[in-house]
Order: C-alpha cells, then structure tokens, then sequence
C-alpha cells in the first residue's frame, strides 16, 4: 500500500466534508483494491447526513474502482432506499456495473438497473457499461435499446448507449445510431456519429 493511499484513506475520517470528498476522488483516480473496505465503511457513515450527498457520490464512484463483489448486496440496498439522493443512485449503478464485471455477472446487473424502473440508476448502469466498452450478448442489447430507443430525441438516457454502442453491431444498433446521430442534441449526436465510425470517444464523468 503507497503512502498516497495510506494518506487518503485516513483522510476519509476528516471531520470536513470537502476533504473527505478529496480523498474518494483521489482514491477512485487510484483504483486499488486494498483501499476497498475503507471506503464502504466511510461510506456506511456517510450516508447518515443527507446534506454531504457530493461526498456520498464520489465515495460510492470510489467503491466501484476500488471495491469487491461482495461490496454489491450493500449497494443495491443503498439504490433502492427511498431518500437516497439522485446522485449517490447514479453513482450505484455505475458502481454495481463495475462491481459485477469483476465476476462477469455485469449483463444481469445492467438489466436488474433498468428493470427497476429507476432512470437515474439506470443512467448509472449505462455510464459504466459505456466507459468499460462492454460488448454485452444480443439480449442485453436488445434489452438497453428497448429501454432507450422509443424515447424523445432529447432525452438524456440515449447518450451513454450511444457510446457504448461503438462496439456493437447489427442492423438494430446501425438504426439506433443513424437516429441519434441525426437528433437535436449536439451531445448524443456526436457520440453516436463517433460509434458509427467504430471508435470510442474519450468522456470524463464527474
């Protein structure tokens, strides 16, 4: 364990809010594993104040880097309580996605965050199978664009399978990109405008 790991992994216990927000974000840049069960404990504390919702989301992000599989059942728990903040539910979904790739149970927990009928966690889900460029079966496909395809041309949930799609094929994931690369937002247009060309673009989500 580094120094710069020791060092933010203590700063999670500071009595400011600012700082230990610091320190998950530091932590999450360094995805090591050994900073994991600090960080679902912090986490576990944090969650107590609903006014540190900023520092609940970059410790759950923290935990998606950092984490094991069996920081999940706690996870899924903490998206599903009525009064978690939108933030910390889009952080969990990410986080879950992250977490089940680990033992390649990733297609099951994108479909669990979507059927909860959860779009804020489901942005989540989204956003993490996007940055891992995932290449989910058939199915999980069919299923995200089931989700997705129907909805306005401004809907903000067609962005990150825009993305994700770059490693996709078929004739369903070619009409869904035609679509979004034709759309009004500038954003979803040109993610999907890069996918059809079969490239990944680079995105930095808070």
């Amino acid at each position: 364990m580094t120094p710069d790991i020791v060092e933010a992994m203590h700063r999670l216990q500071d009595r400011s809010s600012a700082k230990r927000r610091s320190a998950a974000k530091r932590l999450r840049q360094l995805g090591d594993p050994s900073a994991g069960p600090a960080l679902l404990e912090a986490l576990k504390n944090e969650v107590r104040d609903p006014r540190t919702w900023e520092t609940q989301y970059q410790m759950t992000m923290a935990l998606g880097t950092c984490g094991s599989p069996s920081d999940l059942a706690y996870l899924r728990d903490l998206v599903l309580q009525r009064g978690t903040p939108d933030a910390v539910r889009c952080a969990g979904g990410d986080a879950v996605v992250r977490l089940s790739h680990m033992e390649q149970s990733h297609t099951e927990a994108i479909r669990w965050c979507l059927d909860t009928g959860d779009e804020t966690l489901a942005e989540g889900a989204l956003q993490a199978m996007a940055m891992l460029r995932l290449v989910p079966d058939r199915e999980t496909v069919a299923h995200v664009l089931d989700h997705v395809e129907d909805r306005p041309p401004h809907d903000w949930l067609r962005f990150w399978p825009a993305v994700a799609a770059a490693g996709w094929t078929g004739e369903r994931v070619h009409g869904f990109l035609t679509s979004c690369a034709s759309g009004p937002r500038a954003d979803v247009a040109e993610a999907a405008t890069t996918s059809l060309a079969g490239n990944y673009g680079t995105y930095r989500p808070l």
